[in-house]
């Protein structure tokens, strides 16, 4: 720990560190503890101490979700009756299958998107439902098995 010019320790929760601290927040709320400590000149135990007990602030994470479109609904209800159409018919092959998506665009790993605030602002990073990709598909039945496809 540093040490003042009379010996005594030197306190890094000064109201001017606290102060510049929340500012920086409030500008970038996604920037990394890491990014941050470096950017005020405090040591990563120190800035987190400042955001957990000076300014009550907590780490979020932003909660990825599907943009629904209104006709997503009516397809939604369709696919559904359909379904049930089928289940009910004497004719049903069930098959299990799966599939796997590679990413072609800047799809970003949820992991990382992270924010400090004094309380959660349910944040929500609405997308698309389908990015660019290729996606693999296949089945497996009592004929045999099908695929892969690539879409």
């Amino acid at each position: 720990m540093k040490k003042t010019s009379n010996g005594h320790p030197r306190m890094v929760q000064t109201p001017e560190n606290v102060e510049s601290v929340r500012r920086s927040v409030i500008e970038s709320p996604r920037r990394s503890t890491r990014r941050r400590a470096s950017i005020l000149g405090l040591s990563r135990r120190s800035l987190q101490r400042i955001l957990h007990g000076e300014l009550n602030f907590h780490l979020y994470k932003i909660m990825i979700v599907q943009k629904l479109l209104t006709n997503h609904y009516v397809q939604c209800r369709l696919f559904c009756e359909r379904m049930f159409e089928i289940i009910a018919s004497d004719d049903v092959i069930l098959m299990m299958s799966d599939e796997a998506h590679f990413h072609l665009d800047g799809y970003v790993n949820k992991q990382n998107c992270r924010f400090w605030a004094a309380e959660n602002l349910r944040e929500l990073d609405q997308r698309p439902l389908h990015t660019t990709k290729v996606s693999v598909w296949c089945s497996i039945s009592k004929v045999g098995i099908i695929g892969p496809y690539f879409f």
